[in-house]
């Protein structure tokens, strides 16, 4: 990738010499304007207003317009002489947490690719730093005339930069919130987390330009001498007219269902199943911070009747316990019992057995 800028780092006493590069570049179809009779180009001249000549390039300079419309010619020596410590330098002013950077800051985005050998080390020095500490660095820089400011941070081995605006530059979002007082109901919420878990997540890398596409098929389908094949548009739906939210956000549950091959019935119930959880989850007062609220009457009349639930929980515990002794002991009694059976049973088998090797056989005649 080709350099935009030279430049260093400056880290503290550590300076990295870099190079700057365009992170993103612009994927869109770009049209030429041309005379609609004979298909000839249409060309910008660039012509004085005073003498309706032609100006070339290298003749035309730089001016700032006054309120009174008058032009203050500034020239690139005047520019040159001003103090811009940041002219070739990145100058790190601050590290933070990277939500402490308003996104409506966010400007082009570029990478900074170490510059030579002696280079390498550093640079790993202030990537590895920054990944630790899971912050991002604030910075100045100049680039095309002007200072500006940066934020630097880790994007995989490399170190990116987001140019930023300057908090100035930021408007106010004054007038732009809608002015009428507007209540949404707890129901209608519910539909909007339904249809949010429904829609659910997205790999960003599926995502791409379904109008560019279409446009360079037009374009090969016209350079091959055809007619453009061109989709039919979807049915547009009434702008402007008052719609039944809860039945939008039902119906809009109920295409995201079917679009993920779910089955698309009961759409209420999993708001409700919703509410229920959250209200679940929250925890509820307990009989103690009502009864102080109450009052100290009312907290000492909790306290008396709280008591006897401990003694009935004692007796309880004990009359359990008594309970379990007693069983266990008719137990150990049955087990007693049995084997005093069986022992007299085996001593009476033995006897008769001893009886009967004693009685001597009769001879037959």
């Amino acid at each position: 990738m080709r350099s935009i800028w030279n430049g260093a780092i400056s880290f503290g006493l550590v300076s990295i010499p870099i190079k700057l590069v365009n992170a993103t570049e612009s994927r869109s179809v770009s049209f030429r304007q041309i005379h609609t009779e004979d298909g000839g180009r249409i060309r910008y001249k660039k012509v004085c207003e005073l003498d309706g000549e032609e100006v070339a390039t290298a003749d035309i300079g730089k001016a700032y317009e006054d309120a009174d419309g008058s032009m203050i010619p500034i020239t690139d020596e005047d520019l040159a002489s001003l103090p811009l410590p940041t002219a070739k330098t990145i100058e790190i002013v601050a590290f933070v947490a990277a939500d402490e950077i308003d996104p409506l800051q966010m400007d082009a985005a570029y990478y900074l690719s170490a510059n030579g050998v002696p280079a390498a080390k550093p640079y790993t020095l202030l990537r590895e730093a920054l990944k630790r500490s899971d912050r991002v660095a604030v910075a100045k820089y100049a680039l095309r005339g002007r200072e500006r400011l940066g934020m630097l941070r880790v994007v995989g081995d490399v170190i990116a930069m987001h140019g930023l605006l300057w908090p100035d530059e930021v408007r106010e979002p004054e007038g732009v919130a809608p002015e009428a007082p507007v209540s949404v109901r707890e129901a209608e919420l519910d539909l909007a987390d339904a249809l949010m878990a429904t829609l659910g997540e997205v790999d960003l890398d599926s995502l791409h330009d379904d109008y560019r596409e279409a446009v360079e098929e037009m374009i090969a389908a016209k350079a091959e001498g055809g007619e453009a094949v061109v989709p039919a548009a979807p049915a547009e739906e009434g702008g402007g007219r008052v719609i039944d939210l809860m039945a939008a956000l039902e119906s809009s549950v109920r295409a995201a269902k079917e679009a993920r091959g779910e089955e698309p019935a009961s759409v209420t119930e999993l708001a409700g199943r919703k509410r229920a959880a959250t209200s679940r989850s929250t925890p509820k007062e307990t009989g103690a911070k009502k009864s102080t609220a109450t009052g100290g009457r009312a907290g000492a009349a909790a306290k008396k009747t709280t008591q006897p639930k401990k003694t009935t929980a004692r007796t309880g515990s004990a009359a359990k316990r008594t309970a379990t002794k007693s069983t266990a002991t008719k137990s150990t009694a049955t087990t007693k019992s049995t084997s005093t059976t069986k022992s007299t049973a085996k001593k009476a088998t033995a006897k008769k057995a001893t009886t009967k090797k004693a009685t001597p056989r009769k001879r037959s005649a």
